[in-house]
């Protein structure tokens, strides 16, 4: 039998939870400055929530925007007044995910892990959500049932991915907390909500299936590589007319290819025009969903997002009216052309060189966001939004150069209301990406500089004057560096 309770303990037991297990997580994020790349942004702290999955490899999981940009975390237990040191092992930004761990032994002392539950769980489950959120320092258990379940759009990278709608409240700082069901087994991570003003008591969990998708990736790979996508765009076919003029049968279902991404794996095998009716032996229907439990059906892509990057897969197509069978070798990641985030890179951060007080950087959303705000998509110059939202990338490497600013010198005076504009031609070159660009401007010793820019824009300059100029305007301006260390 359990320990009598002394006076004044709670019982909290009885919730059948493994309280314990969850953490408190501090973090101090010192996030780039995009617009001014080669400085960071004033520090801030934050906490969010966290738990042990295992105890004998020291793990805990947290959500990635929960320890992004850090530059410290710690760790607290529940009921204990110190904070440990912990260290980031691994992120994965597009299911928001993070496992990290603590050197101190003393933490890990009698810290119990969380059971993973391995089901999904069915609608009007019973859940509990535990974390720290705001409102308090001590632990909150809040409950609710699951109210659904669909591929979701996560925030922080804008993955679609299974996720769990919930009633449960979830508040800034229950990030990364374990929801619980009756048996004391996790069905999910907290990880957003919608605001008040949109809707009342909604909350989202990722739910198991994400969240051993990613350990799994881990322990493939060693390392995080991502949620496949398939790298196409798609139409439904719900209308008969449509179905018929691409000689489908009328129980045949499915979607429209309009257009397969050049850098996409499926490029190699898929065309624009053929119509996708299985995807690894599912049928898929004319909404572009497949169906997921008895009278319940999830988008296609969830059942993309299964597999790992490397495996194969294979497709059941129409084309010109004729049934294929088509396999994928290798399931590999597209490369965006305006990339949603920067943390893929070897060197993290956004990457920049400045020639004679001209500032360039690589077109990234983070960098929109900076320079337009959380509303750049209706503020930014409408050419902008168009390379983000429906431009993709011809090449591996290709990236959109673009001059932010001119930093003043008397060597670009008149120059000076040219800014965010995108750098198209150096001499006679077409530019591919920043270092290529980076290169040719190097190369220029002598005579005329010529940068071509967007709207038939010319910025001629000086060649022999470009060294000294340079010199003077990272001195001028306190720049610590002429280009970004992943350039230099």
């Amino acid at each position: 039998p359990p320990p009598p309770l002394e006076d004044g303990e709670e019982d909290l037991g009885a919730l059948g939870v493994p309280l314990d297990a969850v953490v408190k997580v501090w973090s101090v994020h010192s996030t780039p400055h995009f617009s001014l790349p080669w400085q960071r942004r004033r520090q801030e702290r934050s906490s969010g929530s966290g738990f042990v999955i295992d105890h004998s490899r020291r793990i805990v999981l947290t959500n990635a925007h929960c320890v992004e940009w850090h530059a410290q975390v710690k760790l607290q237990r529940r009921g204990s007044d110190t904070k440990h040191l912990a260290k980031v092992l691994s992120v994965g930004w597009e299911c928001d995910l993070a496992v990290v761990t603590v050197e101190d032994d003393e933490f890990w002392e009698g810290l119990q892990a969380v059971q993973l539950s391995s089901k999904i769980p069915h609608l009007e489950d019973d859940v509990l959500c535990v974390g720290f959120p705001v409102g308090g320092d001590t632990i909150s258990v809040t409950s609710g049932v699951i109210s659904r379940i669909e591929v979701t759009t996560y925030t922080q990278a804008s993955a679609e991915l299974l996720g769990i709608q919930i009633d449960a409240a979830i508040n800034g700082g229950n990030s990364g907390g374990p929801a619980f069901n009756r048996d004391g087994e996790c069905v999910g991570v907290a990880f957003q909500s919608m605001g008040a003003e949109e809707a009342e008591n909604i909350g989202y969990i990722i739910p198991t299936a994400v969240v051993t998708h990613f350990l799994n990736d881990l322990r493939k790979h060693g390392k995080y590589t991502g949620f496949p996508t398939l790298g196409v765009e798609i139409q439904r076919m719900e209308n008969a007319t449509l179905r018929e003029s691409y000689g489908m049968a009328t129980k045949q279902k499915g979607v429209l290819v309009c257009r397969v991404l050049p850098t996409a794996s499926s490029a190699q095998v898929l065309k624009a025009g053929d119509v996708l009716l299985e995807f690894d032996g599912e049928k898929i229907g004319n909404d572009g969903t497949v169906r997921f439990r008895k009278h319940e059906r999830v988008m296609y892509t969830w059942l993309v997002a299964q597999k790992f990057y490397g495996e194969e897969a294979k497709l059941t197509v129409l084309r010109q009216g004729e049934q294929m069978e088509l396999t994928i070798e290798s399931l590999a990641a597209e490369a965006p052309l305006v990339p949603i985030h920067l943390f893929n890179k070897p060197k993290p951060g956004p990457s920049y060189f400045i020639v004679a007080g001209l500032v360039f950087t690589a077109l990234s959303e983070p960098y929109l966001e900076s320079e337009y705000g959380a509303e750049w998509e209706h503020k930014a110059p409408v050419e902008m939004v168009k390379w983000a939202t429906q431009e993709h990338a011809e090449a591996a490497d290709q990236q959109l150069v673009l001059l932010t600013q001119v930093l003043a010198h008397e060597l670009t005076m008149g120059y000076e209301s040219l800014e965010n504009l995108r750098l198209l031609s150096v001499g006679q070159d077409q530019v591919q990406n920043l270092r290529q660009a980076m290169d040719l401007i190097n190369a220029c010793k002598d005579g005329f500089l010529r940068l071509g820019l967007q709207h038939n824009l010319r910025l001629i300059l000086k060649a022999e004057a470009l060294t000294q100029a340079t010199q003077e305007v990272l001195e001028k301006h306190g720049i610590p560096a002429a280009a970004s260390p992943d350039l230099r």
